[in-house]
C-alpha cells in the first residue's frame, strides 16, 4: 500500500501573529502598557515587536504568547528577524501623517543640529530607545515623544 504525502500546514508569518496579537488584545481588553508589563519590555518595543517590526527576545516572546493565549508557534515567529517594509507614500492615517509632517518640516533642522553637535553622521534606529508620555498643559495635554539613538559617525574608506 502506498503512503500518501501529506500537505504541510503553511507556516505562520509575522502578519499572522500580528493579527492574532491585535485580536487577543481586543478580546482581553488590554492596553499596550498592560501587555508590555507582562513581557518586561517597554510599550513601544512591545508593540513594534508584536506587529513584526522588531524581533523579540525569547523570554519576552514566551511571556507575550502566554499572556495573550497565542499558539506556541508564535514564539519563534516573534523572534524572527524583521523585514522592515513599509509604504513609501505618505500615509493617510492622521496620526501617522503628522509624524511624517514633523520629519518633513523639521527633518533638515534635526539633521543640521545633530551634525553640528556630533559631527558627520546619523542617529541609529537600531541602538535606539523611544518613550511616549502625556504631559499636562493648560492649553491641552501634550504628547511627548522622546527618542534616543546611538550616534553613528560616517566612515571614510
Amino acid at each position: 500500500m502506498m503512503k500518501h504525502a501529506t500537505i504541510a500546514e503553511p507556516m505562520m508569518t509575522k502578519d499572522d501573529v500580528a493579527a492574532m496579537v491585535l485580536a487577543a488584545k481586543k478580546r482581553l481588553g488590554l492596553s499596550w502598557a498592560e501587555i508590555a508589563e507582562k513581557t518586561g519590555l517597554s510599550p513601544v518595543f512591545t508593540h513594534s515587536g508584536a506587529l513584526g517590526m522588531n524581533s523579540m527576545p525569547e523570554d519576552a516572546a514566551k511571556k507575550l504568547v502566554a499572556a495573550l493565549d497565542l499558539p506556541e508557534e508564535a514564539v519563534s515567529v516573534l523572534m524572527e528577524y524583521p523585514t522592515k517594509v513599509w509604504e513609501q507614500a505618505v500615509p493617510t492615517d492622521p496620526c501617522i501623517y503628522r509624524l511624517y509632517e514633523i520629519v518633513g518640516v523639521y527633518g533638515p533642522t534635526m539633521k543640521a543640529l545633530i551634525q553640528e553637535e556630533f559631527g558627520d553622521g546619523i542617529m541609529s534606529a537600531i541602538d535606539f530607545d523611544m518613550y511616549i508620555t502625556r504631559v499636562e498643559h493648560p492649553k491641552g495635554d501634550r504628547v511627548k515623544v522622546e527618542m534616543t539613538g546611538k550616534f553613528l559617525k560616517y566612515n571614510s574608506w
